[in-house]
């Protein structure tokens, strides 16, 4: 039962002894036609859309008269998560977002771009940022102390909040698809119901967290500014 529950989060799974896993962070990119890009339609108007309002927000953040480009970094990082957050819900793809690996590496990687262009470029707006307007001299240390641990957790906390949502859904549907076998007609009506509902709030939460790590992201990266 534990196997089974749990396996479809095991990254060791393979064919031949080839663990191709991993693959299916690309495996979109075979679903997009060459036509998506050359011939409007209506599915590159709506994507098109979803992109000029993540643009109109991101500016606002990030300064974007200084630091022109920057926003389209997030609009990428944006449709990777989501790419494979939708991709996790189609029965079995492997969802490399409910795996630490994928999320701390591009948590990790953008802390750290962003702490070593601050430091480097912008080094006492740092330091001014390391003690809030108005706190008093003695509790200061105190301030310094705290700013600190809370900014090296930070990529921490992107990863797991990304990682805990995608395991808690699937965890969930899995649980109740495994106990169709011991349901009569009657409940599993129910039960067919409730995991198209939770599909649904599965596909919710894809576009939820997708849309909260980018936001939390550019945050970080406007304090650096």
């Amino acid at each position: 039962m534990m196997n089974n529950l749990f396996s479809i989060f095991d990254p060791l799974t393979n064919i031949f002894n080839l663990p191709i896993n991993w693959m299916s962070t690309f495996i979109g990119l075979f679903f997009i036609p060459f036509t998506f890009w050359m011939i409007p339609n209506r599915h590159f108007i709506l994507w098109k859309f979803i992109i000029m309002k993540l643009h109109n927000e991101f500016k606002i953040l990030l300064n974007f008269k200084k630091n022109k480009g920057s926003t389209f970094i997030f609009i990428s990082l944006f449709s990777y998560i989501l790419f494979n957050n939708f991709l996790g819900l189609f029965p079995y793809i492997f969802t490399s977002t409910s795996h630490l690996t994928i999320s701390l590496t591009l948590s990790i990687s953008f802390w750290l771009s962003f702490m070593l262009f601050g430091w480097i470029n912008n080094s006492k707006h740092m330091f001014i940022h390391m003690i809030p307007q108005g706190t008093p001299t003695i509790l200061m240390p105190f301030m310094v102390l705290i700013e600190t641990i809370s900014n090296l957790i930070r990529p921490g906390t992107l990863a797991i909040r990304l990682t805990a949502n995608m395991i808690a859904g699937h965890l969930l549907l899995t649980l109740l698809s495994s106990s169709s076998n011991m349901m009569g007609t009657f409940l599993l009506i129910f039960l067919i119901l409730a995991q198209i509902m939770l599909l649904m709030l599965e596909s919710a939460v894809a576009i939820i967290q997708s849309y909260v790590i980018t936001i939390l992201s550019t945050l970080y990266s406007s304090e650096t500014n």
